[in-house]
This record gives structure tokens, C-alpha cells and sequence, in this order.
């Protein structure tokens, strides 16, 4: 009977930390895709003045303008038309609008794919790092925990550790490995990541079973 009840508990607390993670990881990649898209932007008003980007930055406005929630697909073909025909951060810009409309319509195959893409049309290291970090979200939201460790290993710098431990902590409750879900998440905190994570890797730490 203490083994049964054991099993219940042990059960229930698995399917709690499970439940966390697909409650809050829609919510966090969204938040991380404003993010990337605010960085973007203010890289390319740093690093590019010349015409043929101002005409696409006139494009991309209009594109922008139609990628609404409510978009429908011949808006989205206009905007996957534009960001497949400009190798530049406003075609990054225009995938990751249509990555974030994908995402809230809950079509995460397909925002998958986007970032995909995304990571194409960037050579810039953080910002591959951002679309890697949101892309293993994506992958862990449709259960493919290896494909989500797998992106996590192309990441090497080191001031992204913290989130990258934290998503890799994620995986591995995927896996009901709670072990090696704990090792990671404690190695997010010894990364000195931002309050907010800290907080958010503490919450997960218990919600382990122990």
C-alpha cells in the first residue's frame, strides 16, 4: 500500500511539473519572440543605411501593418512572400512576425518551420542564439524533446547559459529524468541568470518530485 501510494504522488507530481511547463511555454516563447524582434530591429538602424534597405524598410511597414492575429492568408502569403525574397533583417523581421502569428494560432509545426528558416537569414550570433533558444520551445511545445536538446547543444556562449540549462531542464522532465532535470536547472541558477529566471527555475525546482 506505501508503494501505491507512492506511485500516485510520484505520478501527480510528474504531470503537475508537465502541465507547468506547457502552461508557461507558449506564454515565454511569445515573450522571447517580441524580444527578438525589438533587437533586430534596433541592429539594423545601427548597421544599414543604404537605399535598398530603405525601400524594404517602406515594404516591410506594410507588411507588418497586416500581420495581425485576425491575418488572413493572403495577408500571410504576402508576408512569407516578402521574407523569402530579403536576405536581410527585415525578411528576419517578417519571418518572426509570421512565426509569432503561427504561434498564437497555436500552429506550432509551422512556427517551427518559420524559425527554421529565420536562422538562414542571420549571421549575427546572439540573434541566432534568441531564434535557437525560442525554436527549442517550439520543439519541447510538440514533444520533440530530442529535437529540443539538439538545438540547445548549438548554443556555446556562455552569458546564455542560464536560459539554455533552464530549457534543458525542461526537456528532461519530458523524459521523466527528474535527476538530470534538477542538474540543469541548479547549473541555470550558478549562471547568475536574471531575477525573473531565477524565480521562474525555482518555481520548476519545486515542482520536482523529490
Amino acid at each position: 500500500m506505501k508503494y501505491h501510494s507512492y506511485s500516485i504522488e510520484n505520478e501527480h507530481c510528474k504531470g503537475k511539473q508537465r502541465s507547468f511547463i506547457t502552461y508557461n511555454s507558449k506564454k515565454l516563447v511569445i515573450i522571447g519572440m517580441i524580444g527578438i524582434s525589438l533587437l533586430v530591429g534596433w541592429r539594423y538602424w545601427s548597421n544599414h543605411h543604404n537605399d535598398v534597405m530603405i525601400v524594404a524598410s517602406a515594404v516591410w511597414e506594410h507588411v507588418n501593418s497586416v500581420l495581425t492575429d485576425d491575418a488572413d492568408q493572403q495577408q500571410l502569403d504576402l508576408a512569407q512572400h516578402f521574407s523569402d525574397s530579403n536576405d536581410n533583417n527585415y525578411g528576419v523581421l517578417a519571418s518572426l512576425g509570421l512565426t509569432h502569428n503561427y504561434i498564437n494560432k497555436g500552429d506550432f509545426a509551422t512556427a517551427e518551420k518559420q524559425l527554421q528558416k529565420t536562422l538562414n537569414k542571420t549571421h549575427e550570433k546572439n540573434l541566432q542564439t534568441l531564434i535557437n533558444l525560442r525554436l527549442a520551445q517550439l520543439q519541447l511545445q510538440q514533444k520533440n524533446v530530442d529535437g529540443a536538446l539538439k538545438t540547445l547543444n548549438v548554443i556555446k556562449q556562455k552569458k546564455w547559459m542560464a536560459l539554455v540549462e533552464s530549457i534543458r531542464g525542461d526537456a528532461q522532465v519530458f523524459k521523466d529524468d527528474h535527476q538530470a532535470a534538477r542538474a540543469a536547472y541548479e547549473k541555470a541558477l550558478k549562471a547568475n541568470p536574471p531575477q525573473a529566471l531565477q524565480e521562474l527555475v525555482h518555481i520548476k525546482l519545486n515542482n520536482l518530485s523529490s
